[in-house]
């Protein structure tokens, strides 16, 4: 294996994107607010898009294909946000390369594709994260921690939901299957992640559901079923806004996340007759900045994997995705490796 050359402790850790996309234009900006990092150059299979990106955001590069910038030497980590069917072949590829990941969720468009990218990080030692901001926000640290100080007992039962109303186009990303489209990969990871975050990986997984014309899935509601009687209860839709909330059940209390709970800032505990207790954590920047700052500060330290979004989880998220998915007949897979 050829490594990159990373960047000396004394230096910034430099990243480049791969996919310019809505959500890249966002995690960019947040660059600004992350201490020892900085990006540096970008990737589209467009190089016009590319430029454009580059001269908005002062990149130093702009390449017209990611094989270009996998094989860029003066660049230490990735953020891949291509659609869902390339992440597999974008970061094997940048694996190989030595290079540093940051995986836009869902991690990739099937299990077997995440488990071969995962397998390969580990053979490698080469650090790998999924971008799942919402374990990042400091509102949902301080939920994580009320938990495990037993603030509300025994977590017992998850409930979550999260759904826009999207006109239907067979054009565009949302819709199209060879695209990853569908709201399980795109707005369902959310509401898995949250879910599998605090019960762990579920025995059963009951999915319902329906499709769109294009064989992807317009709406689906899942059942988490744990053997010891633990339950999550999830909600996901192209079709219709929902809340955006959710609650986690203990045997002493409950925690309301406010709307949008994948990046919110104020949590609501409930416990025993106490009045309930609001807590508000700002996120800095526009949010992205923390799971941008943990993947830094590991590729710094030579970690190879992020312990508050580790690999393990990952897998099991992605298992769930698509057993949901094969329940309501839709079946996804893999782009080709031409980068």
């Amino acid at each position: 294996m050829h490594r990159a050359s990373v960047s000396p402790v004394s230096a910034q850790i430099r990243w480049g994107i791969v996919g310019p996309g809505r959500i890249a234009e966002k995690v960019v900006e947040d660059f600004a607010v992350v201490p020892g990092a900085r990006a540096v150059a970008v990737a589209s299979r467009s190089l016009d898009r590319a430029q454009d990106f580059a001269g908005r955001h002062d990149l130093q590069r702009a390449y017209g294909s990611y094989a270009e910038l996998v094989a860029d030497p003066d660049v230490d980590v990735l953020y891949v946000a291509t659609p869902h069917p390339q992440h597999a072949a974008v970061a094997l590829a940048a694996l190989r390369a030595g290079k540093a990941l940051l995986v836009e969720k869902a991690f990739t468009a099937t299990t077997a594709g995440a488990a071969e990218v995962v397998a390969r990080a580990r053979a490698d030692g080469i650090f790998v994260m999924e971008a799942m901001w919402t374990r990042f926000q400091p509102a949902v640290v301080r939920l994580r921690e009320l938990v495990a100080e037993g603030a509300i007992g025994e977590v017992r039962s998850v409930q979550a939901d999260l759904g826009v109303t999207r006109a239907f186009d067979p054009a565009d990303r949302l819709f199209a299957r060879e695209l990853g489209g569908g709201a399980l990969l795109d707005l369902g990871v959310y509401v898995v992640s949250f879910a599998q975050m605090l019960l762990g990986t579920p025995d059963t997984v009951t999915a319902t559901g329906s499709r769109f014309s294009t064989g992807v899935d317009a709406e689906a509601s899942l059942l988490l079923g744990y053997a010891d009687g633990r339950s999550a209860a999830l909600m996901t839709s192209l079709r219709n806004a929902l809340p955006g909330q959710a609650r986690v059940y203990g045997t002493e209390g409950w925690i309301d996340v406010l709307p949008r709970f994948h990046h919110p800032q104020t949590i609501v505990l409930h416990r025993g007759d106490a009045e309930p207790e609001t807590i508000t954590r700002p996120q800095l920047g526009g949010g992205y900045a923390h799971e941008l700052i943990e993947v830094t500060e590991c590729v710094r330290a030579g970690r190879t994997e992020s312990a508050v979004m580790p690999l393990a989880d990952t897998l099991a998220v992605q298992d769930v995705l698509q057993q949901a998915a094969e329940q309501l007949g839709v079946y996804h897979a893999e782009a080709s490796a031409n980068l």
